[in-house]
């Protein structure tokens, strides 16, 4: 588990809430648990009495004060502590009108972008509090409880001197023109992703500036093994593809060049990269010129759809690529790449998928599913029209097009130790990524991140290695009968 110490609110500085609660003089709550009186003073009627109101709603959706495995601090400098004696996190209450705005409408983006905006902050391992939202959402499948609530935040105050949420959302959307995964709509979502800014990617991913998942030999130390896991990483991509001298290669999605420099240093193909992102492409370039690559190695901005005019290639690679491709899509990229790849050759499609998306579901689900806004952080404000498929789905797209399943692996530990490692760092250099982007920006990739970890970590989510086949005429396919080659 990653270290997330340096995670603390900006309204009190570095103090810890263990600390502040040692410095301010102690009444009885109306649980009968000592907690700190504020230390901005006796606040007035009003003061006291949003108070109480945000304490009603803390206890009807967390449970009252020492039942919770967590802390809860408000903006006066009361805390809650914990029932046990450390605290893995603190969730911190900024603001009179936070809850209101947190929970009015009751869903999960709601929630999310009261963290977004400041309303709220989490101090501590912001993993463990992951599943904070699903709590909620338990509590107000209640009636009572729903009524109860609404009352309590009605009569919070409705605006504080903080961002809206239409603000909010204004200065983190994307433009949308045109149809769902057309070129031209593809191309700006990922932009809106890969664009925030080299410098801002170099700040936590691995010095090869690989974004995606990491091939871990232990996993004690996440951080400390990031560089060696995701060279490791690479090694396992190019062995599953057999790569050959001579081979030419095709790397969809090919992020900032680490894949296609290192199969043409380590295993002598001639590689091509493609991608949306013009800076990924620019400093992809700018890299393989640096190296000497630039006889064997290259990047073009191309669509995945636009291959035709390419000779066949041997081995074509995707990592990180399918997520942006919609699952209703899968057919159309697959026979992208089945077209582009020379009978005889191999993809390796390495992916996100949806464990969830694969389980039956009753109308109802869809419904509850729909009003809580489920995912909608990460469409809204991280991948914009991204949409996960379970592993059935990307199977089936590949072999209706014609490709062979040879081989499916599942990395679903590493991407949990990956992300933490990601975290760690972004933490580590959070004054930069700040100043590189804003406070909100640096919210939104703390929140994805920490999200994420804990999706795989549950075994909510899974990424898969699928290693595919175009069988020759006669049903030939140049694989090994064992697969001893793979193993280091």
């Amino acid at each position: 588990m990653s270290d997330f110490r340096n995670m603390t609110s900006h309204s009190h500085g570095s103090t810890s809430a263990e600390q502040r609660e040692r410095t301010l003089p102690n009444k009885v709550s109306d649980q009968g648990r000592l907690v700190p009186t504020s230390d901005n003073g006796a606040a007035g009627p009003s003061g006291d009495e949003a108070l109480e109101h945000a304490r009603a709603i803390t206890a009807l959706i967390f449970g009252p004060p020492g039942t919770r495995p967590f802390s809860i601090r408000y903006w006066t400098g009361l805390a809650e502590r914990a029932a046990q004696d450390v605290s893995p996190f603190t969730i911190v209450v900024q603001r009179p009108g936070a809850l209101r705005r947190m929970l009015l409408p009751p869903n999960e983006l709601s929630i999310i972008e009261a963290v977004l905006s400041g309303d709220v902050d989490i101090e501590g391992d912001i993993e463990r509090a992951m599943d904070l939202g699903d709590s909620i959402n338990a509590q107000l499948r209640s009636a009572s409880v729903l009524l109860t609530l609404t009352r309590h935040l009605l009569a919070l105050p409705r605006q504080d001197p903080a961002a809206s949420v239409r603000e909010l959302r204004s200065e983190h959307t994307v433009g949308r023109a045109g149809g769902l995964h057309e070129p031209e709509r593809d191309r700006a979502a990922i932009r809106y992703h890969y664009d925030v800014g080299n410098d801002f990617y170099s700040l936590w991913l691995d010095r090869r500036m690989l974004y995606s998942c990491a091939y871990f030999a232990d996993g004690s130390d996440p951080d400390g093994e990031l560089e060696d896991a995701q060279l490791a990483k690479l090694d396992l991509i190019c062995r599953k593809l057999r790569l050959r001298p001579g081979d030419r290669l095709l790397d969809v999605g090919c992020g900032w060049g680490a894949l296609i420099m290192h199969a043409t240093r380590r295993y002598g193909v001639t590689a091509l990269g493609i991608t949306l992102s013009d800076a990924q492409a620019q400093l992809a370039r700018e890299r393989i010129a640096a190296e000497g690559l630039g006889d064997r190695c290259r990047v073009e901005l191309r669509d995945y759809r636009a291959l035709g005019d390419l000779p066949p290639f041997d081995k074509i690679s995707s990592v990180g690529m399918v997520e942006h491709v919609g699952v209703e899509n899968l057919p159309t990229y697959f026979d992208a790449l089945y077209r582009a790849l020379r009978p005889g050759g191999l993809l390796l499609n390495h992916g996100i998928v949806s464990v969830s998306a694969a389980r039956p579901t009753s109308q109802w689900d869809w419904l509850e599913r729909r009003l809580w806004k489920r995912d909608a952080f990460l469409d809204q404000y991280v991948f914009p029209d991204g949409r996960l498929g379970p592993l059935s789905a990307v199977i089936a797209g590949a072999e209706r097009v014609g490709f062979e399943t040879r081989d499916v692996e599942s990395l679903r530990e590493h991407y949990a130790l990956t992300l933490r490692a990601w975290l760690t760092r972004l933490m580590h250099h959070r004054a930069e990524a700040v100043a590189l982007t804003d406070e909100r920006t640096f919210r939104i990739w703390r929140l994805y991140m920490a999200g994420s970890a804990y999706g795989f970590a549950s075994g909510r989510l899974n990424i898969v290695q699928t290693l595919l086949g175009k069988p020759e005429a006669d049903g030939h396919s140049g694989l090994p009968l064992r697969r001893n080659d793979l193993l280091l």
